[in-house]
């Protein structure tokens, strides 16, 4: 029982002493004060048009061009991935998104949307998932196709996200024979809530319905379609913090937008822009209506939104927070100010010229922008 006791306290104050020996290590504040120092280099270059990427679990790189090919970029090589479908790459079509599965360490699967061919020989996008073995894709299913009726090549969207709950969210724009906005649009998809262009869709992982969509105006059950009344959304992201849907739009000449997604919301179009035809025609007074949800922020003259991100690293200090938003035809990268629901500044970031396509924080915290001419991907380190 001595022995024991004597034990016992031994290891109790060699416990006491290796306490006092350790030093507790505190993480350095958060620098929310000072502006960051950007560091730009070229990650990859020398390809079409980059149109998405996304990143693997153990940081791999995979990126799309919109001719029809996947790539997988891992520590300084680029390997082509064979097998997928034949992709309709003409006018704003092509091969689009794509975006890892959250829980692609358990289930492996990745994500793509398309332009293909229908039956009816016109334009349709499809949403399949894949399975990756080796260099080639395999496992291939389709869980949606909008359709066809697409003939102009144009306004197909598209970006995919998924939710804390692992809903799918893809933009859909609205396709047709052309965009011309006011009361004598002739292209009315968006504003038809039993057409699968010009909407935000909402679906579980392999394509279902979730019980809680809501029933739009001239339906009787819920579908797919979340949100209607959308152009062209060629970004959406969802909030770190909040989980709110942030969707990019194409305005037409004028009136590029940022909206806040909600379930069964119409967002206006082809009937209220705040932008004017191409021939100068003006499609609304404003964008307030009843029923009508107004964009939380706009651009006249259009920049071409494209792909965003939200700042989430701790390196980019008083820019963290803030969103990300691709500009095509200004060729800039914007930096916009967020505050709960509302944007109050959008800056130009320094250093980044070009079409630029699409944006995305990577796993290491830097940033990552897709630039048309060569395509390319530059990396934004911060510190």
């Amino acid at each position: 029982m001595n022995l024991s006791r004597a034990l016992l306290r031994c290891l109790f104050i060699a416990s006491v002493v290796l306490s006092a020996c350790i030093k507790k290590v505190t993480p350095p504040p958060v620098d929310t004060t000072t502006p960051p120092q950007l560091t730009i280099s070229t990650l990859l270059t020398g390809y079409e048009i980059i149109w998405g990427f996304d990143f693997l679990p153990t940081g791999d790189l995979l990126f799309t061009e919109k001719r029809g090919k996947i790539y997988r970029y891992t520590s300084g090589t680029t390997t082509e991935l064979t097998g997928f479908p034949a992709v309709r790459a003409s006018g704003q079509g092509g091969l689009l998104d794509i975006r890892v599965h959250p829980d692609y360490t358990n289930n492996g699967w990745v994500y793509a949307c398309y332009a293909a061919t229908a039956t009816d020989g016109s334009g349709e996008l499809r949403l399949i998932r894949f399975k990756i073995a080796g260099t080639s894709i395999q496992n291939i299913e389709t869980i949606f196709q909008s359709g066809g009726g697409n003939t102009w090549s144009g306004h197909y969207g598209s970006r995919i996200v998924f939710d804390a709950n692992r809903m799918l969210y893809l933009s859909i724009g609205e396709g047709g024979t052309g965009s011309y906005g006011g009361p004598s649009a002739g292209n009315r998809n968006l504003s038809n809530t039993s057409s699968n262009w010009g909407k935000i869709h909402r679906m579980t992982a392999i394509g279902g319905i979730p019980a809680d969509n809501p029933v739009l105006p001239g339906q009787t059950t819920a579908s797919t379609i979340f949100s209607y009344g959308i152009r062209n959304p060629q970004g959406m992201i969802i909030h770190p913090t909040t989980g709110a849907i942030w969707e990019s739009e194409h305005g037409p000449k004028g009136g590029d937008e940022i909206n806040l997604i909600t379930g069964g919301a119409n967002y206006g179009w082809p009937f209220y822009s705040l932008g004017t035809n191409y021939d100068n025609t003006i499609i609304s007074q404003g964008h307030s209506a009843p029923g009508i949800v107004a964009p939380v922020f706009s651009w006249t003259p259009s920049v071409g939104v494209s792909g965003m991100a939200f700042i989430t690293h701790n390196s980019f200090k008083t820019w963290k927070g803030n969103l990300l938003v691709g500009g095509l035809a200004a060729q800039k990268l914007y930096r916009c100010v967020v505050s709960g629901t509302t944007i109050s500044e959008a800056a130009i970031v320094d250093g980044i010229s070009g079409r630029v396509r699409h944006v995305a924080q990577a796993p290491n915290g830097s940033v990552y922008v897709a630039i048309e001419g060569p395509g390319r991907i530059v990396e934004i380190k911060a510190q």
